[in-house]
């Protein structure tokens, strides 16, 4: 049986000729590549700026438990969250060779764990605010890191209906659910870039890097979220109108 994305790439090859189609399909490999590449990157880049365990930004107490939460934020939604999506996809794919029934369910750990290090990530900031008597959600980037954590939880809660339907006596049928998933995946995607971008607008992030750099890992997390709407919206979605 063909996946949502190998019928997405005979439509392309019938509205191709074969030279462009294979231009197009390492162009699509290289992109997957370059995200990867890029979560992997800018996890490693927050997680050395960060510096876990050291004080020196939080001044109110020596041990900083705000410098674990980047660690946490950028683990959780830079790499598992990303990660967890990009598993299945077709173009290279750390594991394009597996069958999907072993996608699904390293799909559901890399999603599991990237909620349980954010939820970890909220209470570090959260007790860091305390310690400084600092207010809570006082920036943008804290409300769209709320609204990003909330979708993660609601997210996990559809894959949940998706895999056990039956034991959770739903009367809606499975691909309309799947459907359901698929697109509240989306919004969570991009909800967490919005949230990593706005924090690079917090006065901790512009203190280390400034100039062409702070550019640069601004436009970063933009990429992988293009490539990650690209395979749901091309790959998912006009499938389950197909089918419909």
């Amino acid at each position: 049986m063909r996946s949502d994305i190998e019928y997405s790439s005979v439509a392309v090859a019938e509205g191709l000729g074969m030279r462009d189609f294979w231009l197009y399909a390492w162009m699509r490999k290289a992109a997957v590549i370059a995200a990867h590449g890029i979560g992997v990157s800018l996890t490693i880049i927050i997680s050395v700026l960060s510096r876990p365990g050291t004080s020196e930004w939080t001044t109110s107490t020596r041990l900083s438990y705000f410098s674990w939460h980047p660690l946490c934020m950028a683990f959780a939604y830079c790499l598992c969250l990303t990660e967890g999506i990009l598993i299945f996809s077709s173009d290279l794919s750390l594991c394009c060779c597996k069958p999907r029934k072993y996608k699904v369910r390293l799909h559901w750990l890399c999603q599991i764990l990237a909620l349980m290090v954010a939820t970890t990530g909220l209470g570090f900031i959260v007790a860091s605010k305390n310690l400084s008597d600092s207010a809570h959600l006082a920036t943008w980037h804290s409300r769209l890191g709320v609204c990003t954590l909330a979708a993660s939880a609601l997210q996990a809660a559809c894959g949940v209906c998706v895999v056990f339907p039956k034991l959770l006596r739903l009367s809606m049928p499975p691909p309309r659910l799947k459907l359901y998933h698929v697109t509240c995946g989306l919004v969570v995607y991009l909800l967490a870039t919005l949230t990593i971008m706005a924090a690079m607008f917090s006065d901790w992030y512009q203190a280390i890097i400034k100039g062409l750099a702070w550019w640069a890992t601004f436009l970063m997390p933009v990429f992988p979220a293009l490539v990650v709407m690209n395979q749901i919206t091309k790959s998912y979605l006009p499938h389950k109108k197909i089918s419909s």
